[in-house]
């Protein structure tokens, strides 16, 4: 395992971390057996990729805000505040929507992400926040749980949790 030279953080999407943002997300991509085709323009300017993501902009018809989770050089995930719900986030979204990158999984970065996500989401007015995730996901549902996630009921195919 990577020893991480200090302690992760959410950040403004930054070029910093260029590298290991193009191979983390490549890694998801092939996993998941998405596309990668996105990666090629991201990889030749990324300077313009990150200008488009390092502030507040409306995504899924409401204002949101992206962070990335990185130490030092390392891209370890995203996490998405969005800034108030329209119908269809009530049921499948929510305020927060968050992933760690492959190689970072299953050692805690994901419910530490989270909580410092809730910090950013309070600072942005959301005292209590709705999260979902799909039943069968039973990591996400631990992360959420142990961020303080009260399960209320599912809509749709999500499971809803409301903290704060």
């Amino acid at each position: 395992m990577i020893t991480l030279n200090e302690p992760p953080r959410l950040i403004r999407p930054t070029t910093a971390v260029r590298t290991s943002y193009l191979t983390g997300e490549q890694a998801d991509c092939l996993l998941r057996g998405t596309d990668t085709d996105w990666l090629g323009p991201a990889s030749d300017d990324f300077d313009a990729f990150v200008a488009a993501r390092d502030h507040d902009k409306e995504r899924w018809q409401v204002m949101s805000t992206v962070f990335w989770y990185v130490s030092g050089e390392h891209y370890l995930g995203t996490l998405v505040v969005r800034h108030t719900l329209t119908p269809e986030l009530s049921v499948e979204g929510g305020h927060i929507g968050y992933h760690v990158v492959a190689p970072w999984r299953r050692q805690g970065h994901a419910s530490r992400m989270l909580g410092l996500g809730l910090e950013k989401a309070r600072e942005r007015g959301i005292s209590r926040a709705l999260l979902t995730c799909a039943p069968d996901n039973d990591a996400s549902r631990r992360v959420i749980e142990k961020n303080g996630g009260v399960p209320d009921e599912q809509l749709g195919s999500e499971l809803r949790f409301w903290i704060g």
